[in-house]
């Protein structure tokens, strides 16, 4: 047994041998771990209930966490398709990153995703955790690694399930999209449970819930099927050029024969690429491109609980989650310039030669070819991804000596094995081009048994697991004039695990153009912390709080938080916060790690085109010197109540990090080539093939803002009653600098640190009348500034959801929700092609039924 646990398991066995009274009028706030009447704390929670919960129609975590206001940017959801964690989901707080925003489910951590987002980002996958047993969501909106650690920098989310219930529940939800042949998504859930912990002695709870939805595809979408963007600012024709010789896209391969290969189709050159003159052969990607994946989910929860005595009681609870998520990954391999596989044994990618020998089929000159071409008739390259997600966790918890505590012991991991096919084996395609045994030009003409030695299907393992021990203890030391004096303390010990690999066909060489993203590590972090609620005055109540964590790669940090809040009138609550917090370097960042992926840099050396966007290849690896990002918290905010109907909120926050661990950027790193050539690798015509980079701490970053929550019930007689329910975010600065020694950039209000708009708000009204419970809610992004296309400007999005509840007898409701009401398009933004798939959605009106039954 760890050192660690032992000390946990005595402890909570000392404990288990005392006896107390038990306050049941107090509760733990996230946030804090001493107890408290008091409805709003010295830091600004947002709540949402059951009830509201239910009122969104959405039939996931993700999809209602996602929607909050404070969700400012930087999260993704699956219509990341390109990434190495398709078909996950996390949340942003103030815009700073999934890494810096801490997931807990019942206040105890669950593991992180098998594998990093964005190459370095840590996070939770929400889409692994079960829907139909949550009770309520708390968000916590400032800096709490004094109570909860490393992660917890821009905010904490809690995930509530319940602990009892009575009876049975059951849903079944059934939507669609409108827009193209649209999408089917459907989704079921159970809850049932019985026992009593006061009545009875004991409770258990069971949870499952299950979702399928279709996969969306660009060319299902009306105003995306052609990938004709040339209406938009700074819209093209957004096909690809392809089937070309001698680096030249209007030297057509095989000639006026050369548009024989797939689905291809002669296009102005000058429509794709401004300012280019001749015609193509080019494809429309649309084809290819699928926008949200293909779903099957599943996920069920089971929580049991025993009193043991009068005083203490023992729990168990399980989580576990399957999911699998399908996609078109790309257009069949395009062979050309650049085209490389990997070296194992040097850690580096070994390119591939791509010349028509004299004497192929597709060559009639008397010399080698250069060409470049696509591998229709393999079919597109597919993806899909399957992850097992479980978390199992006991405890005991109760009373003695005149403390509460609260000792479990935990384990929780993720596994995903992602599947590949129609990607192209480089020896067999080294093989063909040799022997002149496939038709480049006509791809009709080639046989099946070369496309299947051509085509390779791989598997890439990843699995994360994280191992948990957590005892903490709290009670009031003293009553002072004002209240008690409340004090809480604990200790924390876990073991962080990712090994992410990659495919045998990648590390043999056998695949070309592999994406990497290699993840091998582990690490021991221990942590003391305490905290102390000083009541000063009957209405002024000071908190203190501190925590200690030892990591055994890097070292430790101390982050202490000081809160304040005053009562100083019924209707006024007067609220401050200031902490310091860190984020140690995540295991992607310093442990062993090699990452490769693919982009587009504009370079200006470029021999062919020096203002044109080109891809590239990006070799990432991690840094074992690293040092922890700091951040220093500060928040101050005010709550008007001027009855026990209404409530505004206004909170300020602002955070500043120093030592944020990034990669240098791509435009610094070609402006400073000369400084540092080993960064860049060139072809023979001095193109750009490769880009080398390394973890490390870059810079400062400065983000500060404020919410705006209110909340209002308007009774309306025989009319029933309203409900206004609002969250209104404002960042006010978001600034970074763009590389190392550079001045910090404004990058709020536009897209230079990732989309991040100035306003986001979500404001839902309800209204409830005799066996009707109507809810509308309108969703709002603001737009921004398009810093790569100078004067473009991203406009804003909104949108209407609408859900009718109607209570058809005691036992039954039926609901019909219609998101997006308007049909509302996503805003235009050229950088991306077509859209912002962090901020918008391309379903367009997605209408849909539930009916529920309680039993």
């Amino acid at each position: 047994m760890h050192k660690p646990l032992a000390i946990v398991v005595a402890l909570a066995a000392a404990f288990s041998q005392h006896a107390a009274a038990q306050d049941i009028e107090k509760v733990v706030v996230t946030g804090s771990n001493i107890r408290t009447t008091q409805k709003e704390g010295a830091s600004a929670v947002q709540v949402i209930s059951a009830k509201e919960l239910a009122a969104t129609g959405k039939s996931s975590i993700a999809d209602v966490i996602r929607s909050i206001s404070a969700n400012s940017g930087n999260s993704y959801n699956e219509q990341f398709t390109g990434s190495f964690s398709a078909g996950t989901a996390g949340l942003s707080l103030r815009g700073l990153g999934q890494k810096n925003t801490l997931i807990l489910v019942n206040g105890k951590r669950v593991s992180p995703y098998a594998t990093a987002q964005n190459l370095q980002e840590v996070f939770v996958d929400l889409n692994s955790l079960p829907m139909a047993a949550v009770q309520r969501i708390e968000v916590l909106k400032d800096g709490a690694s004094s109570v909860y650690g490393s992660d917890a920098v821009a905010g904490v989310v809690n995930i509530i399930l319940y602990k009892e219930f009575k009876g049975t529940e059951i849903s079944a939800q059934v939507g669609r999209s409108t827009e193209g042949t649209g999408q089917d998504d459907k989704s079921v859930t159970l809850q049932t449970g019985f026992g009593s912990l006061v009545e009875d002695g004991y409770s258990v709870v069971f949870s499952a819930d299950a979702q399928w939805r279709d996969k969306l595809q660009q060319d299902q979408v009306g105003w995306m099927a052609g990938s004709d963007f040339r209406g938009n600012p700074n819209g093209t024709l957004a096909w690809v050029p392809t089937n070309y010789v001698n680096n030249d896209p209007t030297q057509w391969l095989g000639g006026a024969s050369g548009a024989n290969a797939g689905p291809l189709a002669v296009q102005p050159y000058g429509e794709i690429t401004p300012g280019r003159s001749g015609n193509v052969l080019a494809y429309n990607p649309a084809t290819y491109k699928t926008l949200i994946p293909g779903i099957q989910r599943a996920h069920a929860s089971l929580r049991g609980t025993v009193k043991l005595g009068q005083d203490h009681e023992a729990y168990a609870e399980v989580l576990y989650g399957r999911s699998r998520a399908d996609q078109t990954f790309s257009a069949p391999l395009t062979v050309g310039t650049g085209l490389r596989a990997w070296n194992n044994g040097t850690q580096q990618l070994d390119n591939i030669n791509v010349v028509l020998p004299v004497g192929h089929p597709n060559n009639p000159g008397a010399t080698p070819l250069p060409f470049n071409a696509t591998l229709f008739d393999l079919g597109p390259r597919m993806k899909q991804g399957r992850v097992e997600f479980f978390r199992v966790l006991t405890g005991v918890k109760g009373y003695a000596g005149g403390w509460e505590y609260d000792a479990s012991v935990g384990h929780s991991g993720s596994e995903l094995k992602e599947s590949v096919q129609n990607f192209v084996n480089r020896y067999e395609f080294e093989k063909v081009l040799a022997d002149g045994s496939y038709d480049f030009v006509n791809q009709a003409n080639n046989s099946e048994e070369v496309r299947n030695r051509l085509r390779l299907s791989t598997l890439r393992p990843a699995e994360s697991k994280l191992t948990t021990v957590d005892l903490s203890a709290t009670r009031e030391l003293a009553q002072l004039p004002a209240g008690a004096l409340g004090f809480a303390a604990g200790a924390q010990w876990r073991r962080e695990e990712m090994d992410s690999q990659t495919s045998t066909a990648v590390l043999s060489g056998t695949e070309l153009r592999p994406a990497i993203n290699i993840i091998d590590g582990s690490r021991d972090v221990a942590a003391l912390f305490a905290e102390l609620n000083v009541p000063v005055l009957k209405d002024l109540s000071v908190n203190l709080a501190g925590r200690g964590d030892h990591y055994d790669d890097f070292g430790s940090a101390f982050s202490p938080k000081a809160s304040v809040r005053w009562q100083a009138a019924p209707w006024l609550l007067v609220r401050g916060t200031l902490s310091r917090g860190f984020r140690a370097p995540s295991l992607p960042e310093i442990t062993n790690s090699t990452s490769v992926s693919y982009g587009n840099v504009v370079d200006p050396r470029d021999p062919i085109s020096p203002t044109q966007a080109r891809g590239i290849t990006n070799l990432t690896i991690a840094n074992p010197d690293l040092s922890p990002e700091r951040s220093t918290n500060a928040n101050f905010g005010i709550v008007l109540a001027p009855n026990n109907r209404t409530s505004l909120g206004l909170d300020f926050y602002r955070i500043r990090t120093e030592g944020v661990i990034g990669t240098e950027s791509a435009d610094n790193i070609i402006a400073n080539e000369a400084s540092a050539p080993g960064k860049i690798v060139r072809d023979a015509q001095g193109r750009i093939l490769t880009l080398y980079r390394q973890y490390a701490n870059q810079g400062n970053r400065s983000v500060s803002g404020f919410d705006i929550d209110l909340r209002h019930v308007q009774p309306l007689a025989a009319y029933g009653k309203l409900t206004v329910n609002a969250q209104l975010s404002r960042v006010l600065t978001f600034e970074q600098p763009l590389a190392v020694g550079r001045p910090l950039t404004e990058g709020a209000g536009n897209n230079y640190f990732g989309s991040i708009p100035k306003w986001r708000g979500v404001t839902g009204l309800t209204w409830d009348i005799q066996d009707w419970s109507n809810t509308l809610v309108w969703n709002y992004i603001d737009g921004y500034e398009q810093t790569t296309r100078p004067g473009e400007r991203v406009k804003p999005y909104g949108t209407f959801d609408l859900n009718l509840a109607w209570k058809a007898t005691e036992a039954a409701t039926v609901s019909f929700i219609v998101h997006n009401l308007g049909d509302k398009r996503p805003s235009w933004d050229s950088s991306t092609a077509f859209f912002d798939y962090t901020q918008g959605d391309p379903r367009g009106r997605v209408a849909s039924v539930k009916v529920n039954y309680r039993f």
